[in-house]
């Protein structure tokens, strides 16, 4: 008798699961037929993907992430200045008669605050100037504020990327600020002149020179940044915002401009603080790749790489690369970085891959990512402005028709005035996406985030409950009319 209830027991949950399945594929086909229908109407199309679930962020540089009012807000509050020759923020003492007024008057001034709006972004961006210099110089404008206020800028991107239904952010800075670079220039670059025997030796020299610092200030800093979101964003309160619910983890990033020393010491920096801190979770290089040092020693710096990664063999490594065009520089220098950054810097992601077309033999190149299941995170509209690489241009249909796994990313969206919702309307509107090849594209961004196994598998969870939920409500709704 209870072998006949306990095989009943298993039909019915094998029914009720098989009418679970059921009704969950009807309501995705719903709301693909929905999505489908909404491409030739701009105003639903956006506010079908502001509420469709995007899962995580995988490339955003925390510094860029963050709107120009903002950082006139925050300095305004911290009684800095403004120079208005280059609309950069200063310290004090600040003297309007010289051309550097108070930020609290130029938040009275409407013309003076726009024109400082635009040149801190891609906003107006003048026609005629370069984007990619006006992009990049952007940066040094807002730095002073920038790096005083870690903690309000984690608490706007969490709180923003809960409005928009991103459940997972990995987060740009420099976990130590800059401990490592100053070892690595007190240190020096070696005198052998063979390479894997200097960088031995540099090792072995930074390690033994205060390097117990590095790690120290990486915990201290973070515990700082993540404490002032909590107050920020009143975590753990009854005015709690849904921002205190997303997932942050960081990525340590490396000046790849910076001098030889310098570099090596911020990617060993880079593996110390992940195999010690969990909350960093890999590394990267940042700073624009077609910068005349970044291009003399980009394969010394997958040298580096190459040479530490068997001493943290537990760290993930993600590489910009290929975030270059012809417009900027010539032929030979993209004749490869995206392969070198995975064959020789060992990377399971690639940031941006826009010039995979022009590396040698690209369909081999296509062919090899997807076997190794390299996931590239394709930033639109930065690869616009910058690039001006867009539309049939991008390779991001390349990549979707040869397997590669890819995931939509925002890279910047602070300086672009782009948002999670417009990155997808972007992609919809130029690349013609249809819905499962969004929703496939959204599942990518937890499958290869460097999460640990046990978050990554919450991730997964909750995104699946988000999607369950969407589409049915976009059935329901869908119903009623």
């Amino acid at each position: 008798m209870k072998y006949v209830r306990a095989l009943l027991t298993a039909v019915l949950v094998a029914i009720a699961a098989t009418a679970v399945a059921q009704a969950g594929a009807a309501a995705e086909s719903a709301t693909a037929r929905k999505f489908s229908a909404l491409r030739t109407q701009p105003l639903a199309l956006e506010a079908f993907l502001r509420e469709m679930p995007k899962g995580g962020d995988l490339h955003n540089h925390l510094s860029g992430s963050i709107y120009a009012e903002s950082y006139l807000r925050w300095a305004a509050e911290d009684q800095l200045c403004l120079i208005v020759a280059t609309y950069t923020l200063a310290a004090p003492p600040c003297d309007l008669g010289a051309g550097k007024p108070p930020v609290t008057s130029v938040m009275q001034n409407s013309a003076l605050y726009n024109d400082t709006i635009d040149a801190m972004s891609m906003r107006n961006w003048p026609a005629g100037v370069n984007g990619h210099h006006h992009f990049f110089q952007a940066f040094g404008k807002f730095g002073l504020t920038s790096a005083a206020r870690v903690g309000d800028m984690l608490a706007e991107v969490t709180a923003r990327a809960a409005a928009e239904h991103v459940s997972y952010l990995e987060l740009m800075l420099t976990p130590d600020g800059g401990v490592a670079s100053r070892l690595g220039r007190e240190a020096g670059w070696p005198r052998d002149g063979a390479v894997q025997t200097g960088l031995a030796q540099l090792r072995t020299k930074l390690l033994a020179s205060g390097w117990s610092d590095v790690l120290a200030q990486a915990r201290q800093r973070l515990d700082a940044f993540e404490a002032r979101r909590r107050d920020v964003l009143k975590c753990g309160t009854s005015e709690a915002d849904a921002g205190c619910l997303v997932t942050v983890r960081y990525i340590a990033q490396v000046q790849r401009a910076a001098s030889r020393e310098e570099v090596f010491a911020q990617i060993l920096a880079g593996f110390e603080i992940a195999t010690n801190e969990p909350r960093v979770v890999g590394l990267n290089l940042v700073q624009p790749e077609d910068d005349p040092i970044a291009l003399r020693d980009f394969a010394l710096h997958m040298d580096m790489i190459a040479f530490l990664r068997p001493f943290y063999p537990n760290v993930h490594v993600t590489l910009h690369a290929g975030e270059l065009s012809d417009s900027l520089v010539p032929p030979e220098a993209m004749r490869s970085h995206i392969r070198e950054s995975v064959r020789t810097g060992k990377a399971t992601r690639i940031g941006h891959g826009a010039d995979a077309m022009q590396e040698d033999d690209p369909y081999g190149l296509m062919r090899e990512l997807a076997a190794k299941k390299v996931l590239v995170e394709i930033a639109l509209s930065s690869n616009d402005m910058i690039l001006g690489v867009r539309g049939t241009r991008h390779p991001l249909r390349t990549y979707l028709q040869y397997g590669v796994p890819v995931a939509l990313v925002t890279d910047d969206y602070g300086v672009a005035r782009s948002t999670h919702t417009l990155e997808w309307v972007k992609a919809v509107q130029e690349h013609g996406l249809d819905y499962l090849t969004m929703k496939r594209m959204i599942r990518n961004s937890i499958e290869y985030c460097f999460a640990d196994a046990q978050t990554k598998g919450r991730l997964k969870q909750s995104l699946e409950n988000a999607f369950h939920q969407f589409e049915q409500q976009e059935t329901a709704a869908a119903s009623k009319r």
